[in-house]
């Protein structure tokens, strides 16, 4: 198993970067959706705090995968219809987009809000600026509708995978998938 990807394969190294990160999406989505529930007690103070300290360490991951992704290669893409391919190429610029502006509104949320941050109660992040509450209005309703427009571009992107897998029955899906085994080359 090579760590860097192949022209047939992506690496052990980006592959890892994608299921962590599509995991801890996908968790502090859920966990984020499930907080706003709670009543104001000093445990939902440590909720939010957990997803905090997540969200940051998803903005941290977004950038190492963005920075492995310039020096490592790339598989090569499956045949496809030209429409295929530009809004392949869209989805994953725009849930990368996603993927770092999610956290960033949360933490620009936080700083207009007066609230501490720290990274799992490890150490303070500094405040994206100061106190203001109609900017805390502003990044509070970004993130939540970021939030909702990753959840559609997650449901484009697996369903696309879903596609490639099932019906086109092409390597898209299996060259990410972490023990799946490469089917014939079509081409």
């Amino acid at each position: 198993m090579s760590l860097q990807s192949t022209t047939q394969r992506w690496g052990a190294v980006a592959r890892l970067l994608h299921w962590i990160m599509a995991a801890g999406i996908i968790v502090n989505g859920v966990w984020g959706l499930w907080m706003v529930g709670i009543a104001p007690s000093m445990r939902k103070i440590n909720v939010f705090a957990l997803h905090k300290s997540i969200g940051l360490t998803l903005l941290a991951l977004a950038l190492l995968r963005l920075a492995w992704r310039l020096v490592d290669k790339h598989p090569k893409v499956e045949p496809a219809p030209r429409w295929q391919l530009l809004a392949a190429r869209l989805t994953h610029v725009g849930l990368y987009g996603l993927i770092l502006a999610i956290p960033l509104s949360g933490w620009w949320f936080n700083s207009a809000s007066g609230y501490p941050l720290q990274w799992f109660k490890h150490f303070k992040v500094p405040a994206l600026g100061g106190r203001d509450s109609d900017l805390a209005h502003i990044a509070l309703a970004a993130h939540q509708y970021l939030f909702w427009l990753l959840v559609a571009a997650l449901v484009l992107h697996i369903g696309a995978a879903l596609k490639h897998h099932f019906v086109d029955r092409d390597n898209t899906l299996t060259r990410m998938l972490p023990l799946a085994r490469r089917k014939p080359s079509s081409y």
